[in-house]
């Protein structure tokens, strides 16, 4: 079965700004993988802003649309990460963090006039981002014996298989990226080879 194992996300790190009765919506847009991460990016961002009244952030790992995390810290319920988020899933970038941080201008926005400040300030953000498209890749280690070279060698030039870590003694090691549309057809080519150890390792 054909499916798309591409995805778009930002090349690096952007900015945009959103203004409304007084208030100053900051958004910062990081590409984003790993969660750990969050903690550290938010502290670095009130440190810079200590005056700010909120910070509200949503981001999205992977292509499948349900792997997210939104927060409107200290905002209206909904008013906030969502409409950050739906700004990702519109854009269909994924792998991205938006952290948008809010100067109260004395006026009350209401419902509303908080979820189109956040869209817009989230978008202005994405604007300013290069936007590239990335292949969702599942990582390997193959290893075999040095006898079986040829073999492995021939298999990963006729998959088209990305070798990026490799070890070669006796005992040889590869490190080799498959996108994940060709895994099925790959990995059990590799494995029909004698004494081959195949494991999976992770997705990229």
């Amino acid at each position: 079965m054909l499916f798309n194992d591409t995805y778009q996300t930002i090349l690096n790190k952007s900015q945009g700004v959103f203004r409304e009765k007084g208030s100053k919506f900051l958004a910062y847009a990081y590409p984003f993988k790993n969660e750990i991460k969050l903690k550290e990016i938010l502290e670095l961002l009130r440190n810079e802003h200590p005056k700010a009244r909120h910070y509200c952030f949503a981001y999205r790992l992977t292509p499948d649309r349900t792997i997210f995390r939104i927060s409107d810290d200290g905002e209206p319920s909904g008013t906030a990460g969502r409409p950050i988020l739906n700004t990702l899933l519109s854009k269909d970038v994924t792998n991205v963090l938006v952290i948008v941080v809010r100067y109260f201008g004395g006026t009350l926005l209401g419902v509303p006039g908080l979820i189109n400040a956040y869209k817009m300030a989230t978008e202005d953000a994405l604007a300013q981002a290069e936007i590239i498209t990335k292949t969702v890749q599942d990582i390997y280690r193959i290893e075999f014996q040095y006898l079986q070279m040829n073999d492995v060698m021939k298999l990963i030039k006729e998959e088209d298989l990305e070798v990026f870590d490799q070890k070669f003694d006796l005992n040889c090691e590869l490190k080799l990226a498959v996108n994940q549309s060709s895994v099925n057809k790959a990995i059990p080519r590799l494995a029909e080879i004698e004494d081959a150890k195949i494991q999976y390792l992770y997705t990229s």
